[in-house]
């Protein structure tokens, strides 16, 4: 299911955890995760796949059904959330309006009876590290969304907790200072070198900031690898569609020989070759994952391995590229994506043309039996 990385003793530890919140219908299906200290992993899934309840039990708000979590070799199911020594981090930032900004970051060093010369020292160095320095003074109401978003980011800091979580916490900012955020808290994160678990749904922004992603559905892991791992081999095509853009074919498998497979394209659409990563027996269907920046457009003869007719339906222009959807083998939605090059302006609306792409760019992902 994974390609972890090496590691020593797991950090943090998921045992065989399953949750149930009606007794009946799992939302956590008998998890197993082990994290590294000093790791950055995002849960990422679409909502209701079970990633903000693993991070929630993590967190001790949640409590597992069965099996156990452990932080460090100590199990912590029966140990309660403030015990736990774990900074959090949320959407709505959860900052005290009432309290001034260095009151905010004081807070969680004054409920473990720091000395008041020690809790200056910490907040003014978790307001430095997030460079608001001199917004100390500051109500959270005078700050803008991304500095108390900054604040919240330093308040989980500020006891120098050994993990950190996070869940959806660049959700409520807008597209520009999301961005920014995620820089941010990447580059925070490793010049502390601090544990960090972030659940997110948002694909870009795992694989901007994340050492390794387990993508999420219907209560279980469905693939945990590097970003480029999940983007380049997907092992699935739930994954595959997922994260980044993607396009389907549909087909019988004729041939498999090593690695690479042959498919009979369904419809007439002809026949390609791709790899064989996850399918059935010789006769059986199967799906077709092709990124849209492998595809060419009228490529020069013989300089691609697998050649398909389609029609351009729609071009969009984006600046650094047209997105060009086409029909081809029964997908109306076929996209490719041509760099912005002067060989975009012989692309026409209407036209017949030929798509090409290397067989290791095409993964043959699920069988499904043949009807």
């Amino acid at each position: 299911m994974s390609d972890t990385q090496s590691m020593g003793d797991p950090f943090v530890r998921f045992e065989k955890v399953q949750k149930s919140y009606d007794g009946e219908i799992l939302v956590v299906k008998d998890l197993n995760l082990d994290i590294a200290k000093g790791e950055f992993l995002t849960m990422l899934g679409p909502s209701g796949s079970g990633k903000t309840t693993c991070l929630m039990m993590l967190a001790g708000f949640e409590t597992a059904t069965h099996g156990q979590i452990y932080l460090g070799k100590d199990p912590i199911n029966d140990v309660p959330p403030h015990k736990r020594g774990i900074g959090m981090v949320f959407q709505n930032y959860a900052l005290f309006p009432h309290m001034t900004v260095a009151e905010n970051l004081a807070f969680p060093l004054e409920v473990r009876n720091m000395s008041k010369n020690d809790i200056e020292t910490k907040v003014k160095r978790a307001l430095d590290m997030v460079e608001l320095g001199i917004f100390g003074n500051r109500m959270p109401a005078q700050l803008s969304g991304g500095q108390q978003q900054r604040v919240a980011v330093a308040r989980a800091l500020v006891f120098e907790p050994d993990l950190i979580l996070m869940d959806e916490p660049l959700g409520a900012l807008d597209k520009q200072l999301r961005e920014q955020m995620q820089y941010e808290i990447k580059h925070i994160h490793e010049r502390l070198g601090v544990t960090v678990v972030y659940v997110t749904h948002d694909q870009a922004e795992a694989l901007t900031m994340s050492d390794r992603i387990a993508v999420f559905n219907d209560g279980v892991i469905q693939q945990l690898s590097s970003p480029s791992d999940l983007y380049e081999r997907p092992q699935n095509s739930f994954v595959a569609q997922f994260i980044g853009e993607n396009n389907k074919l549909s087909g019988k498998i004729k041939a498999v020989s090593g690695d690479v497979c042959t498919i009979e394209l369904d419809g007439g659409g002809g026949t390609v070759e791709a790899l064989a990563i996850n399918i059935g027996a010789k006769g059986e269907q199967t799906t077709l994952s092709l990124r849209p920046e492998r595809i060419e457009i009228n490529p020069d003869k013989g300089s691609v391995p697998n050649t398909l007719k389609g029609k351009i339906e729609e071009l969009i222009y984006l600046g650094d590229h047209v997105r060009t959807r086409m029909s081809v083998s029964g997908n109306s939605d076929f996209i490719v994506k041509v760099p912005n090059t002067h060989g975009h302006k012989l692309l026409k609306e209407g036209e017949t043309a030929i798509v090409g792409w290397m067989t290791e760019d095409c993964r043959a992902l699920d069988s499904l039996p043949s009807t």
